[in-house]
């Protein structure tokens, strides 16, 4: 017979709990009924309702001035040139690979003292170790001192872990668009 698995509980979270009943405190304080215990916590939550709202809106701007949309919808070659041009606007020499035989480098940017292999990858999902697996194998291939695998997708954990055991540069959704942002 199988046992029934326990419901988890839920950790209560207190700090909300005492700071919608410090602002009942303040209603009752200064109106001394029900009714302002009532108009302050409902004050109070639309209040943070507005600031949940602004800080979506926030990020969505943020999305659409980095065009991480128009990202999304390019295919990988398209994302490479992308790509390319953005870290030649960064000062960059950007060399590309073939498309096909590239040994697991898409772009290879020399600076003055750095050449750097580039993986993109432009996912709808996670990008998995074997990214950081290709970008490992291109280091030597192409004598560059550093590699980079960049995505408008994140990395799954085994993807990180791997990438921070060979010093792999990952660049995520989220540092790709502060990127983007930094350089126009």
């Amino acid at each position: 017979m199988r046992k029934r698995k326990e419901k988890e509980k839920k950790p209560i979270r207190l700090l909300p709990i005492l700071i919608l009943l410090f602002i009942g405190l303040l209603g009752w304080y200064y109106t001394k009924s029900v009714e302002g215990i009532v108009i302050a916590i409902s004050l109070a939550l639309l209040l943070v309702i507005i600031f949940k709202i602004w800080l979506k809106s926030r990020a969505t701007a943020k999305f659409r001035k980095a065009g991480i949309y128009e990202i999304d919808e390019m295919t990988g070659e398209e994302f490479e040139q992308y790509l390319g041009k953005l870290f030649e606007k960064r000062g960059f020499k950007v060399s590309y690979t073939k498309a096909s035989s590239d040994y697991g480098a898409d772009l290879i940017l020399e600076d003055t003292e750095d050449i750097i292999a580039v993986q993109a990858k432009r996912y709808s999902g996670s990008v998995g170790v074997k990214a950081v697996q290709e970008i490992i194998g291109a280091l030597k291939m192409y004598e560059a001192t550093e590699a980079w695998v960049i995505t408008n997708s994140y990395f799954t954990k085994q993807a990180e872990k791997l990438a921070e055991t060979n010093d792999v540069f990952l660049i995520d959704r989220e540092e790709l668009m502060e990127l983007i942002l930094e350089t126009k």
